[in-house]
């Protein structure tokens, strides 16, 4: 008997912090879900006209109803992975209406002169919007190890004040939905010599990129430290097979869908009675 419900997508991609091992994660499968590029953008489609309104329930229910419930939608991955694609392709299913998205690269002057952390709860959505990190303070505990921006005992501290904060994000009402986008060595190098052949893409290449490629295994034991340090029931982690960019997509874009529906946002009840307010329309007199 075929069952009436799909498999969750976030049971399927979940990291499970006791063996975050990124080596046992196949970059080109699809675990869950379409295997077809076609099948994938046809139910992104449908995804999106759920999606929407559950983003116009929970803007509502936040902007509105006075709620406090929002989603931060954090995203991960080594360059070329398909951050900036993904939000393209997801963010653009709903309202900009009630979405934030802030990209994080380098920190400035000023955001030096204070802790990691800083930046980052000054960009954390208001209640009733969907957030996306492009990057995030994730950035301080993989870059900042690799490229040893700072000591070991500090990185390594971040750990447990990364999960406070985010301990503190879901006590406030956030939802958390943290996805790494896993991509192969061979993918990154077919996606780099792309920009490079197309000099329209040339504004997308940045030869630092080589650097980091160069460090490619210290930065998969970062992560694999970060999945297994700051994975949490109010925050998981998700890795999401990033290859294929068709599958990406799609995966990221159910994965905030069954966050979504989880919440059941709803919209709030209001102080006038409707009926009366449309005989009051109906019968007055636009000229006073």
């Amino acid at each position: 008997m075929v069952s009436e419900h799909p498999p969750s997508v976030r049971d399927a991609l979940r990291v499970d912090p006791d063996s975050s091992d990124l080596a046992a994660v196949d970059p080109t499968a699809f675990p869950v879900g379409p295997t077809s590029k076609s099948a994938a953008r046809d139910d992104l489609t449908t995804t999106g006209v759920e999606l929407d309104e559950l983003q116009e329930r929970l803007y509502a229910e936040g902007v509105a109803g006075g709620g406090s419930r929002r989603v931060l939608l954090v995203l991960q991955g080594m360059d070329t992975s398909g951050k900036g694609g993904t939000i393209r392709h997801v963010a653009g299913l709903v309202n900009p209406h009630g979405l934030r998205v802030h990209s994080f690269s380098r920190p400035t002057p000023e955001e030096l002169r204070h802790d990691f952390l800083w930046r980052v709860r000054r960009e954390v959505p208001p209640p009733g919007f969907i957030g996306i990190f492009d990057r995030s303070h994730y950035e301080d505990v993989l870059v900042a190890r690799v490229d040893s921006l700072v000591p070991e005992d500090v990185w390594r501290e971040r750990y447990a004040l990364i999960n406070a904060f985010e301990a503190e994000l879901a006590e406030e009402g956030t939802t958390v939905v943290k996805c790494l986008l896993h991509i192969s060595p061979d993918a990154q190098r077919k996606r780099l010599l792309a920009r490079l052949d197309d000099p329209h893409k040339h504004w997308k290449y940045d030869p630092a990129d080589l650097d980091a490629r160069g460090k490619w295994s210290r930065y998969q034991e970062a992560y694999a430290d970060v999945l297994r340090e700051c994975s949490s029931p109010a925050a998981p982690w998700y890795a999401v097979p990033s290859d294929r960019k068709w599958y990406r997509n799609w995966a990221v874009g159910r994965i905030l869908l069954e966050t979504l529906r989880e919440l059941d946002p709803r919209y709030p009840s209001v102080s006038f009675d409707p009926i009366a307010e449309k005989g009051r329309l109906l019968h007055a007199d636009p000229l006073g």
